[in-house]
């Protein structure tokens, strides 16, 4: 069963927003979405990259004002 997680790494600048996602996504189980949101700018390359290096899939990036959410596929 898929299921849908959230991470608040808003205020956190690079490169926690990162660390954060990755420990979070050591608790969830292959299929999963992880929805993120941020405010630094950098995590709109630093997460896809990241992704890209273990495997994981970016299905969306969304910016509204400074807040950026990204959603990955664990």
């Amino acid at each position: 069963m898929t299921r849908e997680w959230t991470l608040d790494a808003r205020r956190l600048l690079c490169p926690m927003p990162v660390i954060k996602t990755q420990d979070k996504i050591k608790e969830l189980a292959a299929g999963d979405k992880l929805v993120v949101t941020c405010t630094d700018p950098g995590v709109l390359h630093d997460i896809p990259a990241w992704c890209r290096i273990n495997g994981h899939q970016v299905l969306a990036r969304e910016t509204k004002g400074r807040e950026i959410t990204i959603t990955i596929r664990i």
